[in-house]
């Protein structure tokens, strides 16, 4: 890799010796923060033309150095977010199992596009796994967060300091991925443990529904059932299809899809969204499920998973375009609302909690579904705003135009799904690892899916 610095922006170039790679306080909500960065007003140096190709590998390499080069050195899991000076100053030693899920997701495509090794991979996964095996767990369930240099959950908020399924689901999906592709005894058969050890079924309380917190000190009081439509359809995927602790239909049924009732068909822009509040909800609900679940086959009786991803992310995009509150920069290069920091803290940014505020995870995961508005996009980005978007680790959280803000950091839930749904739409190598699982075929199967 060659690293060029031109006055005021990073460059990272690949050197080819041959001509040619719904409910907001769940994991996407975080405590709040507020970087308070300090804007400059250097001009934005010229970018050289890069091919659609060439951009798409320096945009996913770089992402990636968040989740190797940046991870935490205890555990090798990936920090919740980049800022030092962030809760209370324990940022650095906080790690997170669902962003590490989605780092995780994109071992393999680090391995196959050449960024590391397969040994380096593996290296890495067993330093994970030792981690992993040390934390305390929750009738199986991991924390959504802990201390990579103590190895304890560290509370993520109030009565929130025990198990967290849905960031678990997150952390399996990934782990599942790395099984399929990793032909290594050691890390098939512990990755197989941890996966058979979450008690899915516990998690229902004995009712017809997955409660998405347990905590030894608090019990069920968090409760906080998961359903739909949201960013949690991989937790109900995942516990129909658990050998050991599976779930039976019924529990999809009334717990997930509210006996049907999560269908609602609502309208805007005239395109059709199946499922979901009004304008969609914040674009993470698409991508963070289908970091591995291929929604491209993906039907059951409420919805055909495409559709409902494709329809709800040009909603989004046509949001931005027609831009009601007027905010500057807003358009068709220029789009994607959803969780992440904003210049107030951290908020939930929807078409219905609009604050003014691009996330660049929005439209650059949104590739599978919008490849040329998410391609025109990631352009923008990268050619217009510069080195005030991008460092050396991707590009920063968000930013708004209308503000004059740009986020001062990353986050590991934020950057983890660029890497793998840019891939998904590149290759679908994810999507490829994660299906060719028998127990996913299987739990889909108990769940009536085609696909």
């Amino acid at each position: 890799m060659l690293k060029i610095k031109i006055p005021g922006i990073f460059l990272f170039l690949n050197i080819l010796l041959f001509t040619a790679c719904s409910d907001d306080s769940g994991p996407g909500y975080q405590e709040p923060y507020n970087p308070n960065p300090d804007p400059t007003d250097d001009e934005v140096a010229e970018v050289p033309s890069l091919t659609d190709e060439e951009l798409l590998d320096m945009v996913q390499e770089t992402t990636f150095t968040y989740f190797w080069d940046f991870a935490e050195p205890n555990s090798g899991m990936a920090r919740e977010r980049s800022q030092d000076n962030a809760y209370g100053g324990d940022a650095p030693n906080i790690v997170t199992t669902g962003g590490t899920g989605f780092g995780l997701a994109s071992f393999p495509t680090a391995v196959e596009r050449g960024w590391i090794s397969k040994t380096e991979a593996e290296d890495r996964l067993v330093k994970i796994l030792d981690f992993l095996e040390a934390v305390p767990t929750y009738h199986g369930a991991f924390s959504h967060w802990y201390m990579g240099n103590t190895a304890q959950t560290r509370p993520f908020g109030e009565l929130d300091d025990g198990g967290d399924l849905v960031e678990t689901a997150f952390l399996i999906q990934g782990l599942l991925i790395c099984r399929e592709y990793f032909d290594n005894d050691e890390i098939d058969s512990r990755i197989t443990a941890l996966w058979e050890a979450v008690e899915w079924d516990w998690y229902t309380k004995g009712e017809n529904v997955l409660y998405w917190h347990w905590s030894p000190n608090f019990a069920f009081q968090k409760d906080l059932q998961i359903n739909g439509w949201n960013e949690s359809l991989i937790v109900y995927v995942l516990a129909a299809s658990s050998p050991t602790h599976s779930i039976e239909p019924v529990v999809y049924t009334n717990g997930w899809a509210l006996n049907g009732n999560m269908v609602n068909n609502r309208e805007h822009y005239n395109i059709n969204l199946p499922l979901g509040p009004s304008y969609g909800g914040p674009l993470f609900f698409s991508h963070y499920t289908f970091i591995g679940l291929d929604p491209r086959n993906l039907q059951d009786q409420y919805a055909n998973y495409w559709e409902q991803n494709t329809a709800h992310t040009l909603i989004n995009y046509e949001y931005a375009v027609r831009n009601p509150k007027n905010f500057e920069g807003y358009g068709e290069n220029s789009w994607g609302l959803t969780a992440s920091d904003s210049k107030d803290g951290y908020a939930a940014h929807s078409p219905t909690n609009d604050l003014g505020v691009i996330t660049p995870t929005a439209a650059l995961s949104s590739f599978p579904y919008t490849p040329e508005k998410s391609m025109n996009a990631l352009r923008y980005f990268y050619e217009e705003l510069g080195d005030d978007l991008w460092g050396e680790m991707g590009f920063y959280d968000a930013f708004s135009e209308e503000y004059n803000w740009y986020a001062d950091g990353y986050l590991a839930i934020d950057q983890g799904p660029i890497i793998a749904m840019i891939e998904n739409y590149r290759t679908g190598l994810p999507w490829e690892l994660f299906m060719q699982n028998t127990e996913i075929q299987d739990g889909l199967d108990k769940l009536n899916f085609s696909y």
